[in-house]
């Protein structure tokens, strides 16, 4: 017995079609995919996040979001599992309000900015709520567990509150915006 890889490569992939769970082939460019795709590039941003230098307790936080990504990613790509829990959704909560109870008082909306962490986490922010917008959608065509719209409706919540504390334990100052209206 031989300790090798599949080929990596398969050109099953090169006329703009792609394989779902089960064996389903679908265009690269419908809902499902596009769904699949942006909570993937999420996961990766928030990967960037976890290689910049940050506390023991936002790294655990970050490590377990990118698990529940991949089961996230996992119940898009078939109808037929249904792995992300409500729970999961609570836990962002207790996160959101731990973090946010030890933020000042927000009387602006701030501009995308700080540390190297923070910025990189503000990437991650927008990321989410594309991803969120790709599962709305999604939705509109099939049926998908309600569990993952909220999930990450929340998890862009809880990476808004992580910038924020990222920025204050920097020492950065938020930039607020200011209408030139």
């Amino acid at each position: 017995m031989t300790n090798r890889s599949p080929q990596i490569y398969t050109k099953t992939g090169d006329k703009g079609e792609t394989g779902l769970s089960g064996g389903k082939r679908v265009r690269k460019d419908c809902p499902q995919i596009q769904a699949i795709g942006d909570v993937d590039e999420l996961n990766c941003v928030i990967g960037m996040v976890l290689a910049q230098e940050l506390p023991d307790d936002l790294k655990a936080i970050l490590l377990q979001v990118q698990q529940q990504l991949f089961e996230l990613g996992a119940e898009l790509n078939s109808a037929k599992l249904n792995l992300l829990a409500p729970a999961a959704t609570t836990q962002l909560e207790r996160h959101i309000d731990h973090y946010h109870a030890r933020l000042p008082p927000l009387n602006n909306f701030i501009l995308p900015g700080g540390d190297c962490a923070a910025t990189t986490c503000h990437l991650a922010r927008a990321v989410c709520r594309r991803a969120e917008r790709s599962v709305v959608a999604l939705g509109k065509q099939q049926q998908i567990n309600a569990n993952v719209q909220i999930y990450l409706n929340r998890l862009s919540d809880l990476l808004f509150v992580i910038v924020r504390h990222l920025s204050e334990r920097a020492g950065r100052q938020e930039t607020p915006w200011l209408s030139q209206a």
